[in-house]
């Protein structure tokens, strides 16, 4: 089984890697949803991604396509990867001291076969931030391209108290949703 990943997520990539899943990144260019539940607009968004791949042209026809979505939400409100630092900033500050939701939308679609989603939940706590700290972690520049302005996996573990849930959804692709829609990935790979 070839694994198409529709994603440019350098975490994503790791996580697969470090599973021994062989895959072939194949970003989707698909306009995202950004308004609305934030559980349909991750999910949506990871079909968006995973069917433009399998619908796509020949190179991508015939292979297994794994589309994922992650967003950061507090509230109800969606908080995706911040614009700028300033941004990145006011998002940081808005999550300390408090709980917010890691939410990820995953879609699989196999050769012939129709999409078939899974949606994970991770609690984050964040730690209280001063000032300080949030100028110390807006400066390392982690916070580009990275929902809700943070990378668990590196500085920005500082700034968590714990989580609730699964650790490698916070990274970007939660593994036990995605082996529950595709179990047989692990045995094909080995």
């Amino acid at each position: 089984m070839k694994l198409l990943l529709a994603s440019r997520s350098p975490q994503r990539r790791a996580i697969l890697t470090q599973l021994g899943i062989p895959f072939e990144v194949c970003p989707a260019d698909v306009e995202e949803l950004t308004a609305g539940d934030p559980a349909v607009i991750a999910v949506e968004n990871a079909v968006r991604k995973a069917t433009a791949l399998a619908d796509g042209d020949a190179a991508t026809a015939g292979h297994t396509v794994l589309g994922v979505d992650t967003i950061v939400v507090i509230e109800g409100e969606i908080h995706g990867k911040p614009a700028d630092a300033a941004h990145a900033r006011r998002t940081l500050a808005a999550l300390a001291g408090r709980h917010h939701d890691v939410l990820s939308g995953i879609c699989v679609v196999e050769p012939g076969g129709e999409p078939r989603t899974a949606l994970a939940r991770t609690r984050v706590s964040f730690r209280p931030l001063d000032a300080e700290t949030l100028d110390w972690y807006v400066a390392t520049g982690e916070w580009e391209g990275r929902a809700g302005g943070y990378a668990i996996q590196g500085r920005g573990a500082a700034l968590v108290a714990g989580i609730d849930g699964d650790y490698l959804n916070v990274v970007g692709l939660p593994v036990a949703a995605f082996l529950e829609l595709l179990p047989a990935i692990l045995r094909e790979s080995s």
